[in-house]
């Protein structure tokens, strides 16, 4: 099944033919972040599945399938021709190479995350910002010290996630956590659904030309050893979101701007790019609010 969570508090269950089946009064679902309320509750939406749509994805406003994630988790650089990119271009990372084991995974704050029809806001005029098309996953329950053989289980399903990246030195948890720069949807597929998450296409098109053309197979850690890894000591909680790193092929994003994104088994969302009026250079952190 795909979820989808619509018009800011509705779930429903995205069709084939892109037609949305809501199952919000269905199941009596009440919370603000109804994928969660449904996945931590008694909740079978099977029945609904070969339903006539209630909506078609046109009519509505696509959020992130959860709306409050307790934590966002990505892991740095987890593709083998991403590290020979960024290690090339010193805007993209000023450090030599380096995997989740050496410097962990880093964090991206949950206010950042939003749905493909809200849009992507560049916070800054002079500063180069980056699209990253990523494979990221829904944990359906709490999770603590998990073998990665046993990690798949607590999957609840897989997701498109755009990792929206200020280049510089900052770190990676501050230029990555801007409003706006965590992209997730346009649903959530349920993991039964995917046959193999180490195998799946993924492409990106920014203003129809394609800038990122990779396979999950070449991911360097799995979504099963990002897991095990994130749950050393951390409890990974119902809704979490985690993101498993970006391919070849980043590249600027500009006022005006057209990102496609689409990962084979899940679907594909469109977002659009503006731009505020704001410098960098002109941002000035003063003691004492002076």
């Amino acid at each position: 099944m795909r979820f989808v969570r619509f018009n800011q508090d509705y779930l429903g269950l995205l069709t084939d033919d892109d037609g949305i089946v809501d199952l919000t009064d269905r199941l009596d679902l009440d919370s603000e972040d109804p994928l969660v309320e449904f996945m931590n509750g008694d909740y079978d939406a099977s029945e609904y599945s070969d339903a006539d749509p209630d909506y078609d994805r046109s009519e509505v406003e696509i959020g992130s399938p959860v709306a409050y994630p307790g934590k966002v988790i990505a892991a740095p650089l987890n593709y083998e021709n991403h590290i020979e990119e960024a290690i090339a271009d010193k805007d993209i990372t000023t450090d030599e190479w380096f995997s989740i084991t050496d410097k962990g995974y880093f964090m991206k704050a949950p206010s950042s995350v939003i749905g493909p029809d809200h849009g992507i806001e560049l916070p800054f005029s002079d500063r180069r910002v980056d699209h990253e098309i990523e494979l990221a996953f829904v944990m359906g329950e709490d999770t603590k010290d998990v073998p990665a053989d046993d990690a798949w289980e607590h999957i609840f399903g897989y997701t498109i996630l755009l990792d929206i990246s200020v280049r510089g030195d900052q770190d990676r948890s501050n230029r990555k956590s801007y409003d706006t720069f965590t992209v997730v949807g346009p649903c959530v597929v349920t993991a039964d659904e995917i046959d193999d998450p180490q195998n799946l296409d993924m492409q990106l098109k920014l203003n129809r030309e394609t800038r990122q053309d990779a396979n999950t197979s070449d991911m360097v850690y799995t979504c099963a050893d990002v897991v095990q890894y994130a749950s050393i000591g951390t409890t990974l909680e119902t809704g979490d979101i985690i993101t498993t790193g970006t391919p070849a092929g980043v590249s600027e994003l500009n006022d005006g701007d057209t990102v496609d994104a689409e990962i084979e088994s899940i679907g594909s969302m469109t977002v659009g790019v503006t731009q505020r009026d704001l410098s960098f250079e002109d941002v000035n952190v003063q003691k004492g609010g002076q």
